[in-house]
């Protein structure tokens, strides 16, 4: 991909324009970004894979003022009957389990990786939507079946309605209104307010990249740091010289410094940080397993290979990731593995320039199922 080419995916912006004029500072409206675009999946397929153990959906419906939540999976007769308004069904992760939802998520490979988290598929009966809210992350809203009208603006007031179990604001002021059809898109910037409600049955797939609160990554990332220095130096601690006290529920200075030495060395082991926020932002979605295969020799690496839809492949400087572990790559390894990241294929050429640990390393991903044989 071009960087500084314009994109009818973006309305004529390149994607490097669209980063430096929109993400995360205003949304965008795009008619006919994706023309001809068709549902991943028809209507059926998608009431059947919510009834999947491995799918994360969600069942929300709308009588009046009155708001109901229930989680799946569901059976196909738990779903009114798709002629009964104000309802919506949103299946998370459908990358995951269709190949075409995939390769529609790819379209924003533009972004960083590790900023993806999922594209969802909303199925919405007439009237049907979530009510007005706020989401924690980027999103692409694109329409790929029926209109649905969506009102979008500024949230100065982030009260929600009490006693509802979907969060919905309770003040808001819509400040933008528009109609999409099939092939149009809307990217929402965090924290940006929308209320989404169809006009006839429609699909809306949503292309969420999330965005990590900063006392949840330092909390994932501290005790994953704990965990790989489990037995640590075997450092005890000691106070020969504690004296008696007539105060005893205060902490003693001494154990507070010595606390701050063991998350000081934690920080600051070679590469542990690194290597810890690699592994967290590669960390396949929750219900993901693989199949893996035997590997027979070069014969795994004849038509190259290509990462399972469902693997998270990252790289830095000195490591790679996959899928929640960590390997070190440099040289001509670690070129080749960051196209695979990048890529997400190696040609059987690139496989060839492997070296024979690099080769036994992606056999043992083959054999997990984290890497498929052959092209996409």
């Amino acid at each position: 991909m071009d960087l500084n080419a314009p994109i009818a995916l973006l309305g004529g912006l390149s994607p490097q324009a669209f980063m430096r004029r929109h993400w995360q500072k205003k949304p965008l409206l795009v008619r006919q970004a994706l023309p001809g675009v068709t549902p991943p999946l028809a209507r059926a397929a998608l009431f059947d894979l919510a009834g999947s153990e491995d799918v994360e959906s969600r069942l929300v419906q709308r009588d009046g003022g009155r708001w109901s939540l229930r989680q799946g999976p569901f059976a196909r007769r738990a779903l009114p009957p798709a002629s009964r308004p104000g309802w919506t069904l949103l299946v998370q992760g459908l990358d995951l389990h269709v190949p075409a939802a995939h390769e529609l998520l790819r379209r924003f490979s533009f972004i960083p990786e590790a900023r993806l988290d999922d594209l969802m598929l909303s199925w919405a009966s007439d009237g049907g939507g979530v009510g007005p809210h706020l989401d924690s992350y980027d999103v692409f809203l694109i329409q790929v079946h029926g209109r649905r009208r969506w009102r979008i603006g500024p949230v100065a007031d982030e009260t929600l309605l009490p006693d509802m179990p979907v969060r919905l604001l309770q003040n808001f002021e819509p400040a933008e209104e528009w109609v999409l059809e099939p092939g149009d898109m809307l990217y929402l910037p965090p924290r940006w307010g929308h209320d989404g409600i169809a006009e006839g049955e429609c699909m809306t797939a949503s292309a969420g990249f999330r965005v990590p609160l900063q006392t949840g990554l330092a909390r994932e990332l501290l005790q994953r740091l704990a965990e790989d220095d489990e037995l640590g130096d075997g450092a005890l601690y000691r106070d020969p010289r504690q004296p008696a006290t007539a105060t005893p529920g205060e902490i003693p200075a001494g154990l507070r410094e010595f606390a701050g030495r063991a998350v000081e060395r934690l920080l600051t082991r070679r590469g542990a940080l690194d290597r810890a926020l690699g592994e967290i932002l590669s960390e396949p979605k929750p219900r993901v397993w693989f199949d893996g295969e035997a590997v027979d020799g070069d014969e795994a690496f004849a038509a190259g290979v290509a990462l399972d839809p469902k693997s998270r492949m990252l790289y830095d400087e000195r490591h790679v990731f996959l899928n929640g572990e960590s390997f070190v790559a440099g040289g001509r390894d670690a070129r080749l593995m960051r196209r695979l990241a990048d890529d997400r294929v190696l040609s059987a050429r690139d496989c060839a320039g492997l070296s024979d640990g690099a080769r036994e390393t992606v056999a043992g991903w083959i054999e997990t199922g984290w890497v498929r044989r052959g092209g996409r």
